[in-house]
């Protein structure tokens, strides 16, 4: 079992297959996507092995996530490779849902358990605004369709941001009072190239917690390989609310996850000062051999992201790593 030096365990995997993006958002690639290196990402043999060496170090949950993944035309056979794998008791991705209720088939074909789909707003015009893209119908559609798959877990995750959907609380509570969806709210997080948009839409989720807990809803029990979301339900609802506040205290105490780029790199934060290379292990090591390597470099993660401090690290944008 991977543990740090401050007793953290970690069965959680973020995986990165592409860092490209065919979304503006507000927050992360408002000018959309720009191309700072060769795309030579992680090969489907490269990610068979990661997530070999991973299960051998206990991992038990892998999510896919770009960028956008299913960019990859090859994301079916990533998510079966994933699944196939020995050990690995979840697989699940994070995705824009842009072309969901054609791809949702295939993934499910291929093994999936779980998926996060992205909605800032629930209002059109606001949705294009924040996201370049007039696709709403489409994903909520998307939606509908994985409710309805036995078996498939569904998030739907909502970034706060001030003037774009900070006074939506009751939009989306409506929206889940009949919806078994589990929708969260996350926090606008700083990251390099968005100092002065996060200054001015940045929301403490402490409002949305209030508001709940005035409301009625009561805190949920976590899973061991869950998210650092802190997730409430309500007896009314059929939905759930998750609220994931990385300016909370204690906030990293929870970690259980660790990264890999599109390229190939091990973060053991999101917002760490630099990724370790593992690439050049993947084409002649043993994933035993290179669960060594990781193990070893768990001495280098730190107690906090330290986004208190802003410190961001080298994540320039989200979809560097898939947030």
């Amino acid at each position: 079992m991977l543990q740090d030096s401050f007793g953290r365990r970690f069965y959680y995997l973020r995986l990165s297959i592409t860092d490209v993006c065919n979304f503006r958002c507000q927050y992360c690639l408002p000018d959309g996507y720009t191309c700072e290196h060769d795309r030579d990402f992680l090969t489907l043999a490269e990610i068979e092995k990661l997530a070999a060496t991973f299960a051998q170090l206990g991992t038990e949950k892998i999510r896919i996530t770009g960028g956008e993944p299913s960019l990859r035309k090859d994301l079916p056979d990533i998510i079966r490779r994933c699944k196939q794998t020995p050990g690995i008791k979840q697989v699940a991705i994070t995705t824009n849902g842009f072309k969901l209720p054609e791809h949702l088939p295939a993934w499910l074909d291929a093994g999936l358990d779980a998926i996060n789909i992205s909605i800032d707003s629930l209002d059109p015009k606001q949705f294009q605004l924040i996201t370049g893209h007039n696709k709403l119908a489409t994903i909520l559609t998307g939606i509908d369709q994985a409710l309805a798959a036995p078996h498939l877990t569904v998030k739907v995750n909502t970034v706060l941001m001030r003037g774009f959907n900070g006074d939506h609380l009751a939009q989306f509570l409506a929206w889940v009072k009949d919806k078994p969806v589990s929708l969260r709210f996350i926090e606008l997080m700083q990251t390099g190239d968005n100092a002065t948009f996060f200054d001015q839409q940045h929301v403490s989720g402490d409002t949305i917690k209030q508001a709940l807990l005035n409301q009625g809803w009561m805190p949920a029990l976590k899973d061991k390989t869950a998210g650092p979301a802190q997730e409430f339900y309500h007896p009314e609802y059929a939905g759930k609310i998750g609220l994931i506040m990385p300016y909370s205290k204690d906030f990293c105490a929870s970690c259980n996850r660790l990264r890999i780029s599109s390229l190939g790199k091990l973060h053991l934060c999101l917002f760490a000062e630099q990724g370790h290379e593992l690439r050049h292990l993947l084409a002649n090591e043993t994933a035993t051999a290179i669960a060594s390597e990781i193990t070893a470099l768990m001495a280098d993660k730190k107690v906090s992201h330290f986004l208190q401090d802003r410190l961001t690290g080298a994540t320039k944008h989200l979809a560097m790593l898939g947030g």
